[in-house]
C-alpha cells in the first residue's frame, strides 16, 4: 500500500504572533488563545489535548486526553494512576502536553513535570462527574487486556446494581494530575512555512525567559 502525500498543501494565514502582544507569564497568553478558540465555535473541545510519556518499555507515547482546569500553576488532567499513563508517569514524570486548534493555525507544545494533585481535590472532581462516568472509572481497570466487551458491560452491570440509589466513592486509584510546566512554545501559522514560534523557558529565579525560534 501506497500514497503520496507531497501534494497535500496549506497556506496558514489566520493570525501573527509578535512580542509586543504577548504577556511575561505564559500562562496569560495561554487563557487567551484558550478563549479565542472558545468563542471562535470552531473546535468542538477546546481542551484536547495529546500528553506523550516515556514508557516502562522505554518508547515514547502519546494519547489524547481532556485538560480540566489551568492556573498559573500549571494544567491538570484526570486518568487511572494504574493506567498505561499513570505507570509511565511514576517511573518518569517528565511529560510534554500539545495542543493542536487547527482552525486557528496554532499549536501549543508544553514540557514540564507531573505530579499527583490533593486527594480532596480529586474528590471534589470525581463527584461533579456523571453517574456514567464515575461508574467507567471503577469498571475500567484502564490499559489491561480483556476478553471481550462483555466483560465491561456485565461489570457496568453489576454496579449499578449495587450504587443504585448509594454515594459512589473515588477510587484510590483514579485522580488528577498537575503538569508543571518548564517551557511553553506558542505556534503561530504563518505564509510560506515561515511560522512564528515564541518559547517561554522557566528559570531558575522563576522567571519566564522568552525566545523566538526559526520555523
Amino acid at each position: 500500500m501506497e500514497k503520496d502525500l507531497g501534494n497535500y498543501r496549506k497556506s496558514y494565514e489566520k493570525s501573527a504572533l509578535t512580542e509586543d502582544a504577548i504577556s511575561d507569564n505564559p500562562m496569560e497568553l495561554f487563557q487567551k488563545w484558550f478563549y479565542e478558540v472558545e468563542a471562535s465555535e470552531t473546535v468542538d473541545e477546546t481542551n484536547t489535548m495529546t500528553i506523550a510519556t516515556i514508557g516502562l518499555d522505554g518508547y515514547p507515547k502519546s494519547r489524547v486526553v481532556l485538560l480540566k482546569r489551568y492556573t498559573y500553576e500549571g494544567f491538570i488532567f484526570y486518568t487511572n494512576y494504574e493506567s498505561e499513563k499513570g505507570r509511565s508517569i511514576t517511573a518518569n514524570p517528565h511529560v510534554c502536553l500539545s495542543f493542536f486548534w487547527h482552525s486557528m493555525e496554532r499549536q501549543v507544545i508544553i514540557t514540564g513535570n507531573a505530579e499527583k494533585i490533593p486527594e480532596n481535590l480529586s474528590d471534589g472532581y470525581f463527584e461533579s462527574r456523571p453517574l456514567g462516568s464515575k461508574l467507567g472509572a471503577i469498571v475500567s481497570d484502564q490499559s489491561t487486556v480483556i476478553a471481550s466487551r462483555t466483560v465491561l458491560e456485565e461489570k457496568l452491570k453489576a454496579l449499578e446494581e449495587k450504587y443504585e440509589g448509594k454515594e459512589i466513592p473515588r477510587p484510590e486509584y483514579w485522580g488528577g494530575y498537575l503538569v508543571r510546566p518548564v517551557s511553553i512554545e506558542f505556534w503561530q501559522g504563518r505564509p510560506n512555512r515561515l511560522h512564528d514560534r515564541i518559547r517561554y523557558s522557566l528559570q531558575d529565579d522563576l522567571n519566564w525567559k522568552i525566545e523566538r525560534l526559526a520555523p
